[in-house]
């Protein structure tokens, strides 16, 4: 299980590392990279996702996940992650408005 929750974490972290990237390409309005580094992003929501949904299956079928620390911290990793990501987005679309005047 200490695997599973390692891997939303770091999946989690990745995904904001990318979603950031592609805000600072942005603002050089760069969006061809932009939308290489948001569905880079996507993708390792994505990895991270399958992962919480693995250990909720798990526990739904009996498997008992014991609530520590480390499991609250990768549940606030990822939420954090998708919170950022779909905020960026809507800078991104900001920033692709401006470049456009």
């Amino acid at each position: 299980m200490e695997t599973q929750i390692f891997e939303i974490i770091s999946h989690g972290g990745d995904a904001r590392a990318y979603a950031y990237e592609a805000l600072e390409a942005a603002k050089d309005e760069d969006f061809h990279k932009v939308e290489e580094l948001l569905e880079k992003s996507q993708e390792e929501l994505d990895l991270a996702h399958n992962t919480q949904t693995k250990l909720i299956q798990s526990e739904i079928n009996g498997d008992k996940l014991e609530i520590n620390l480390l499991v609250i911290h990768a549940q606030d990793q990822l939420m954090t992650a998708i919170s950022e990501k779909n905020l960026i987005e809507q800078m991104v679309k900001l920033y692709k408005k401006i470049s456009e005047k």
